[in-house]
């Protein structure tokens, strides 16, 4: 068996998809789970932004908050789509190789990703 270096997690990010009929849905869900856990609220997106073919809202979190998070989003997403890729550097790999999906896979344009190091602000636990 080949042993392969298993990047650290830093965090994850959940970017929430939308558009302008589920705006004011998507953006009550941002902000309520904003209030309820640690998780800071990116901009919420009237345009397809960076490799997301979607209008969305990102959610940065820390890997200790996940188990609690993300179940709570599945519960409260009523049909939204949610992309979640955790945060290892590695923006190009994270987003095709290590993503999850809850509703309809969309594409992402990963052509404006580099595999090069990239930091991120996450809340810390």
């Amino acid at each position: 068996m080949v042993e392969v270096d298993t990047p650290r997690i830093r965090g994850f990010h959940a970017h929430v998809y939308f558009d302008a009929s589920t705006l004011e849905q998507a953006r009550a869900l941002c902000i309520e789970a904003a209030s309820k856990f640690k998780v800071a609220m990116g901009r919420v997106h009237e345009q397809p932004v960076g490799p997301h073919p979607d209008w969305s809202c990102q959610l940065a979190f820390a890997p200790a908050t996940f188990g609690e998070f993300v179940p709570w989003l599945a519960l409260r997403r009523q049909g939204l789509v949610i992309f979640l890729h955790p945060i290892t550097g590695n923006d190009l790999v994270d987003h095709r190789d290590r993503s999850m999906w809850m509703g309809a896979v969309r594409p992402l344009n990963l052509s404006v990703l580099s595999g090069s190091d990239i930091a991120y602000d996450i809340p810390e636990n």
